[in-house]
């Protein structure tokens, strides 16, 4: 997702993102180097460098930080980009599963009814529009049962939102 303009909020202590489709907030204290009042943000832009997909600020010190647009998307809890990750996160740990199973591409094939090409779709974390049946089949297949977790689990840690160094 691109980000199409930023400004900063220093009453608020946010960050204010504009994409295309939604208005997001960041707060300062995720950002790294959090601004604050005796070293506040100077200049903000979208930065072009990282394909319009992050943004950079400029202290007063003269620090410099960047935050990517999926932490932006994290710390807003959006659904669309908070299913991309889930599914990425559970193809990869099915892939994973997968080769320490030790069980032949032909067999899975064999049982799932699929094609090795959709097999190895499946298994790509990358490809976000896979069939989430077939990806539970393929869980079920390889002896994992699947669970849903309240949002509050320990499963992950939002304490401070990834940004770009």
């Amino acid at each position: 997702m691109k980000i199409a303009a930023v400004s900063v909020n220093p009453r608020k202590k946010m960050f204010e993102v504009r994409t295309r489709k939604i208005d997001l907030l960041f707060p300062f204290s995720l950002g790294e180097p959090a601004p604050t009042s005796d070293d506040p943000v100077v200049e903000v832009f979208v930065d072009k460098e990282l394909g319009r997909e992050a943004f950079t600020y400029l202290l007063k010190s003269g620090a410099e930080g960047t935050v990517h647009v999926d932490s932006v998307l994290e710390y807003n809890e959006d659904p669309s980009y908070l299913a991309e990750l889930s599914l990425y996160e559970l193809s990869s740990e099915i892939a994973r599963r997968f080769r320490k199973s030790g069980i032949s591409v032909r067999e899975i094939c064999r049982l799932l009814d699929t094609s090795p090409t959709q097999l190895y779709r499946l298994l790509d974390p990358s490809n976000q529009t896979k069939s989430a049946k077939q990806l539970i089949a393929l869980a079920f297949t390889l002896g994992c049962d699947l669970a849903l977790r309240p949002k509050n689990s320990p499963m992950r840690s939002h304490s401070r939102a990834p940004t770009i160094a």
